[in-house]
């Protein structure tokens, strides 16, 4: 089984900077995933451009699907991520990351979510972390509350490297796939900040980046040893 994480940069083409569900689409079948966490998506709502980017890319891939709504773009437009999986979708929910009380960033802050489901026998969770600090300290602290201990799939676009204190339960609860492999930006890489976090009782049988630039990220995957 294959299972990957993929910012998506509400399915704008990186080179012509125009929407393009078919090159996403060919990209996420290229990659054989059949579980896959997708950030930056944009919902249905009353401004132009926002449509159901999550049924129109499950309608290309022939994958099942759940949106879970982070923001309101001017309280109309919903945005946030997406599941997509071969397999069915189970005991899906959104739940909301709690903002910082005291914002001591510089940078600019945004109401973060993470999914929470079952798949395929599998705890698979997709978040989009923070750009300042103090927001995915709280992201983490999150994570770890309603995080199971087996059988569990972290999935998404962290906004920090490996070395982030931040960072640092999950590396002591979780395996990662690979500190190394660098994902943005996806024309020259030269950060790590998407990250698969796996729970100890999976095996991973192989391990890769996209070298697509379909998106501003490169797409990670693991292929897991199924028991």
């Amino acid at each position: 089984m294959k299972i990957a994480t993929f910012n998506v940069l509400h399915f704008m083409n990186y080179l012509t900077k125009e929407i393009d569900f078919k090159a996403f689409s060919d990209e996420i079948q290229s990659l054989g995933a059949d579980i896959i966490g997708l950030n930056e998506v944009r919902g249905k709502g009353f401004i132009k451009g926002y449509t159901d980017q999550t049924g129109k890319i499950s309608s290309l891939t022939g994958m099942n699907s759940y949106f879970g709504k982070a923001i309101s773009v001017r309280g109309l437009a919903p945005y946030g991520n997406a599941l997509l999986s071969k397999g069915e979708i189970e005991n899906a929910e959104t739940i909301k990351i709690p903002d910082p009380e005291r914002k001591t960033g510089d940078k600019m802050y945004e109401t973060r979510c993470i999914i929470k489901a079952e798949s395929s026998g599998y705890n698979i969770l997709v978040t989009h972390m923070g750009l300042n600090s103090d927001e995915r300290e709280n992201a983490v602290k999150k994570l770890l509350e309603i995080v199971p201990d087996e059988k569990c799939i972290i999935l998404g676009d962290f906004n920090c490297t490996p070395d982030s204190p931040e960072l640092a339960p999950l590396f002591q609860r979780f395996y990662c796939s690979d500190i190394n492999d660098l994902t943005f930006p996806s024309e020259a890489p030269n950060i790590k900040i998407d990250y698969i976090f796996f729970s100890k009782d999976i095996k991973i049988k192989s391990r890769g980046t996209s070298r697509n630039i379909v998106s501003d990220h490169l797409a990670q995957w693991i292929e897991i040893e199924e028991n």
